[in-house]
């Protein structure tokens, strides 16, 4: 650890945002100091008078929140005044309260809806508590709904800790993609309602398909590190578990359409029934988002539905949950490899171009990723008595589409066409169009009980998925066909895979102060390909992984207002298909992740800090390249880590004003690189690991000064990072720093008298973002490459290096309007 902060200290890179956080840490111990408060404490039971754990208490217009311990207490310390206090257990409706403050004040609650207990059932295997020593950050739907205006879900996530994401197409509608703590995405485990999300041959994760999700979202938890156990594939950097809408008493509706830069709109119906007859409730949502995106002709039209029904009675909660959506993206996944044009004219597209008889230069139509997806899940969740509840959940996935490409003077024989002779010439290769097209069918059953008393929270389970995909591509049109068919197929393949999985952690209170967590899994995997690939390669995989993956940790919660947390977990994870389509020897690759940390949480102060040490071997690193579609290639790199320190804080200026910077310090590093260059091999020693900055910061400045008004100027720093694992210059990307402008604003329509009628249209919310305010042309995303040329000279080889990349966009805004009946 003393190295890497002298290293650190040497170059003077981290010491201005040193002073940065130290400043936030003295003036919050100075508020604190000089605030008069008093103290709000309570107890939260159920109906029948048992504890509730885990009821997150917040209090409005302020950053003060906390959570109830296993015994159902909790204390806040409030100034004087009036205060509105929110409650909510996960998916429930809140529940709010206001007192006028002026001495210590006892306020307890007794949640009664069945619904808000046995909904926690859902994420329960997956999720962690505010107290658990595994680092974490909540997102709530208030969150999301502030700049919920047709972006992608990364996108909605950049202002968390450690957190880099990236669009193609510029402007956060399209495909975009997330980094947490410099792993890429295909290391970050998804589920929704704890089922798994990544997809399970490229593990990869296609938010594309998932557009405005965050419209049907009550809650999200980010875990960075190994986290919980979870479902599917291991997470190696993050897990993200989403946790759909849940269950509305009251009957609404919405209706929401916003509008900004480069043709860009969302519109959104919504629809609630309420509780009929105090059991069923159906609720649903219908979304249509369009966008020319920044970068030429990577356009999006995304098209999404969201439809459930629910049951729920004393003891029992069903739901039923469809949802889903089609994509057509014009592609800009190439980049721009021309350093002119990143200059001059950033948001050229060469996708889709070619050159026509003439010599012209011409860009095809239908250059498109055209997808659609489906999700059907069925969860039973039942309470058996006031210690024990399970659920069970059920899901299938269908997948279907295609990307459709025009390439030029391609040889017939690499897609099984026959040489034409033509006027006594042998034509070997055309122009054509060319479909490679995925077909696949996934099913899950996820079965989970859990256990409470006083001391202990038990949860155990099992999963089991499967996984069939057909992978194929067609020639649909080529200038010279000779007898091939319209629909030629040239390569033909299907992938299975099994992920069968169980677990078994608990949560164990020894006293007032000391709680210990535990969580072993057991994993089995089996992969098996046939066929062919898309370079017409024989892929024959049989592979069988079996994983142990044990995690443990302390919490010391040594006064209400501070903790300290320990954690070890190990995790083991398969590689994809492309990892064996690139590398016939890749390997598994095994993570030990040491966190560290420390909660304050004051009311006008509050800091979590996290000291990480992630330890791999055989990590599955990105190369910097990228295949002919656009996605990273991987490789094992033996021994490496990432070191780092992440620090988020909220403090409280005033009853108006606050602020929640964050900053993330690391080293990441592979011990040992040895590259071919020039044609002989160069020992580098220790490297930097690609896409991995060493600083990662952010703050949002907030100005609320009603409940329902909000300003806020959030901003985010990205220090350098290399695209390879060589630190060579030209692999270099410069940091950049952006600022984004968020004001919302919720006008509620009252009835004038009690006479009258209440109104249809119960409030609007106003929305509006401004995206980079400052202009600043950047780039977060790119890739790089080498190559040896010698045909100058046989007899020595010199290595050539290239780099593309992907610009992001300048100045952009979105406005919106929701209208809630």
């Amino acid at each position: 650890m003393k190295s890497l902060f002298t290293n650190l200290s040497a170059k003077h890179r981290f010491k201005p945002a040193l002073n940065f956080i130290f400043s936030f840490v003295m003036l919050g111990f100075s508020v604190t100091s000089l605030a008069q408060n008093y103290q709000v404490s309570g107890r939260v039971t159920q109906q029948n008078a048992e504890p509730l754990a885990g009821v997150s208490i917040h209090v409005k217009s302020s950053t003060s929140w906390t959570q109830t311990d296993l015994n159902g207490y909790y204390t806040l310390d409030l100034p004087k005044g009036k205060h509105s206090i929110e409650f909510r257990y996960l998916t429930a409706q809140p529940i709010l309260k206001t007192i006028d403050l002026n001495a210590d004040f006892v306020l307890d609650l007794v949640i009664n809806e069945t619904t808000e207990i046995l909904d926690e059932v859902l994420v329960n295997a997956v999720r962690v508590g505010s107290s658990s020593p595994i680092t974490h950050s909540n997102i709530t739907k208030e969150e999301l709904e502030k700049r919920n205006l047709g972006q992608d879900i990364p996108m909605l996530l950049n202002f968390l800790p450690s957190v880099v994401t990236t669009t193609d197409a510029g402007a956060g509608v399209g495909y975009t993609g997330i980094r947490v703590r410099g792993i890429n995405a295909q290391s970050t485990n998804i589920t929704i309602n704890g089922i798994p999300y990544n997809d399970a041959e490229s593990m990869g994760t296609f938010w594309v398909n998932l557009s405005d999700f965050a419209s049907s979202t009550e809650s999200m938890q980010l875990q960075r590190g190994v986290g919980t156990s979870t479902n599917g594939s291991g997470a190696f950097g993050a897990s993200i578990n989403v946790l759909s809408e849940g269950i509305s008493n009251d009957a609404s509706a919405e209706i929401a359409n916003s509008f900004g830069s480069y043709n860009t709109h969302k519109h959104t119906l919504k629809f609630s029934t309420g509780r009929l007859n105090n059991h069923f409730e159906v609720s649903g949502r219908l979304s249509n988002i369009k966008s020319d995106g920044y970068i030429d002709r990577a356009s999006s039209d995304l098209k999404s539905y969201f439809l459930q029904g629910a049951y729920v009675d004393t003891n029992r909660l069903i739901k039923a949950v469809i949802f889903g959506g089609k994509e057509i993206t014009y592609q800009a996944w190439n980049g721009l490899e021309d350093l002119d044009l990143l200059e001059n004219d950033r948001t050229f597209n060469t996708a889709g171009m070619y050159t026509d008889a003439d010599g012209n230069i011409q860009f095809y139509d239908n250059e498109i990723d055209d997808y659609s997806q489906d999700h059907y899940q069925l969860h039973w969740n039942e309470r058996i008595n006031d210690n024990w509840s399970t659920t069970l959940g059920l899901n299938y996935t269908q997948g279907s589409g295609f990307f459709e490409q025009y390439k030029e003077d391609q040889k017939l024989v690499q897609y099984g066409m026959e040489t034409i002779e033509l006027g006594g010439e042998s034509i070997t290769r055309s122009d054509l169009v060319r479909r490679r097209w995925l077909d696949n069918d996934f099913y899950v059953i996820n079965a989970n009980a859990s256990y409470k008393n006083e001391s202990l929270n038990l949860a155990f389970g099992t999963s089991f998925s499967t996984y069939d995909g057909d992978h194929f591509g067609e020639v649909i049109w080529a200038q010279y066909a000779g007898n091939s068919p319209k629909g030629h197929r040239y390569y033909e393949g299907n992938g299975k895979k099994t992920d069968a999985s169980m677990f078994t952690k608990a949560t164990y209170r020894i006293d007032e102060q000391w709680s210990f967590y535990g969580d072993l899994q057991y994993r089995n995997v089996g992969y098996k390909t046939t066929g062919t690939n898309s370079d017409q390669e024989l892929m024959e995989i049989d592979e069988t992984y079996n994983f142990f993956n044990p995690k443990m940790g302390l919490t010391l919660q040594f006064n209400p207002a501070n903790a300290l947390y320990f954690s070890y977990a190990r995790a083991n994870r398969e590689p994809s298909r492309k990892d064996f389509q690139n590398n016939t020897d890749v390997k598994p690759e095994q993570l030990n992740d040491y966190e560290l940390g420390w909660r304050h949480d004051a009311e006008a102060f509050r800091i979590n800090t996290n000291l990480y040490y992630m330890a791999y071997n055989e990590q599955l690193v990105l190369t910097g390249e990228i295949d002919d579609t656009g996605n990273p290639i991987r490789t094992n790199n033996g021994d490496s880590y990432r070191l780092g320190l992440e620090i988020e804080a909220a403090v409280k200026l005033s009853s108006q004003w606050r602020l929640q910077p964050s900053v993330t310090f690391s080293s990441n590093k592979t011990k040992e690189t040895v590259i071919e260059r020039d044609g002989i091999l160069v020992d580098l020693g220790k490297t930097n690991i690609s896409f991995s900055p060493e600083i990662v910061a952010s703050n949002a400045l907030v100005y609320q000064p009603k409940d329902y008004f909000q300003i806020s100027l959030s901003s985010k720093y990205v220090g350098e990072q290399f695209m390879g694992n060589s630190d060579s210059e030209r692999s270099k990307l410069d940091a950049y720093f952006i600022n984004d402008l968020n004001l919302t604003y919720e006008w509620i329509l009252k009835s004038r008298g009690e006479s009258q009628k209440k109104p249809i249209i119960k409030s609007i919310l106003f929305s509006g973002l401004v995206n980079n305010i400052f202009n600043k042309k950047y780039v977060s995303n790119g890739f790089y490459y080498t190559y040896d040329d010698n045909w100058t000279d046989p007899d020595q080889v010199t290595t050539i290096e290239g780099a593309g990349y992907f610009p992001q966009a300048t100045t952009n805004f979105l406005i919106g309007a929701t209208l809630k009946l």
